[in-house]
């Protein structure tokens, strides 16, 4: 497995993560047994760096993987986040970042993961109520006090990022990144490389959209949250066709699977990123492990590029908060 850097800070990652999000909320069916045997597989093949949050699953994500890994813990560098809240029916609640939070915050991942330390925290996203400096304050304490390794951050301004910063080293910034959406390229990138700060990118397949297997918003599943975001409703996910149709075009010259060009493309924008598609079968993560052997050109990423401008894509990234 070909390893990477994240940023200065000395932590060295799989080039390729595991999301567990969706191993126990959001895409629909969810199977714990077969979700551990793919977590067990992504181990096996290399891959150390796996990626949950308080928030998946009500805990319950938090849980599962802390089940997995329970006996190869060592082999393990485990992401978990804080500060998205959410009430007892599942909806969204503002954020919490508040100091008194974070650590209670912590003690509870610690006790579903069954572990007495965490390897990266981040801040799932800012608390507008709660200046970040405090936030951040109250994670280096964790830090010293060896319940957490190393402090992350998600979702936040480059503004946000250089306060964070100021406090505490921030070892890796995580933020959706992939031909889908391509904003973070303008502001968030350039702030990262100019500190040091490492770069993880989630929903590197758009969230299902680049494998190539969403035709039709009714191929989701009724369950499915997606069914719910601007970028998957009928009009605007007819117009983000075009991009997934180029895409498959590219692919299928390459001799590759779309998912594949995809993450290889997110490879190929630098050694400092990582990206961690989510997975829930064995099959899933072989197909998107082999997207380490695909090597573009200057004019494969050209071309990909022309295909896939910054901006393309129509329709806001989540849905709006109630």
């Amino acid at each position: 497995m070909q390893k990477r850097h994240l940023g200065k800070s000395g932590l060295t990652v799989s080039a390729l993560g595991l999301g567990c999000m969706g191993m126990s909320e959001f895409y629909g069916r969810t199977n714990d047994v077969e979700s551990i045997k793919t977590i067990h597989y992504a181990l096996d093949s290399g891959i150390n760096f796996l990626d949950t949050a308080d928030m998946y699953g009500m805990g319950k994500n938090e849980e599962l993987v802390g089940k997995a890994i329970i006996n190869r813990r060592k082999e393990v560098l485990l992401a978990t986040k804080f500060g998205v809240i959410r009430g007892k029916d599942g909806s969204f609640l503002p954020n919490n970042g508040r100091p008194e939070y974070v650590r209670v915050a912590c003690e509870a991942s610690l006790r579903r993961l069954g572990m007495d330390y965490i390897d990266l925290y981040y801040l799932h996203g800012p608390d507008p109520s709660t200046p970040i400096e405090d936030t951040i304050g109250a994670m280096a304490e964790l830090v010293r006090a060896g319940k957490v390794g190393f402090i992350g951050i998600s979702n936040i301004s480059p503004d946000g990022i250089r306060k964070a910063n100021s406090v505490h080293p921030i070892a890796v910034l995580q933020s959706e990144y992939s031909l889908w959406d391509r904003t973070v390229e303008k502001e968030i990138l350039p702030v990262c490389r100019e500190l040091g700060i490492g770069f993880v990118c989630y929903s590197p397949l758009g969230r299902g959209s680049l494998t190539g297997q969403i035709k039709r918003v009714e191929d989701l599943s009724e369950d499915d949250a997606r069914r719910s975001h601007p970028r998957f409703l009928l009009e605007n996910y007819q117009k983000n066709l075009r991009l997934i149709n180029r895409i498959e075009e590219i692919a299928k010259i390459k001799g590759c699977l779309p998912a594949q060009l995809a993450i290889a493309w997110l490879l190929a924008q630098g050694d400092d990123i990582v990206p961690i598609p989510g997975s829930k079968t064995i099959k899933h993560l072989e197909e998107n492990m082999k997207a380490l052997d695909v090597k573009l050109t200057i004019d494969e990423l050209e071309q990909i590029n022309k295909a896939a401008p910054r901006g393309f894509i129509v329709g806001a990234p989540y849905p709006e908060r109630k």
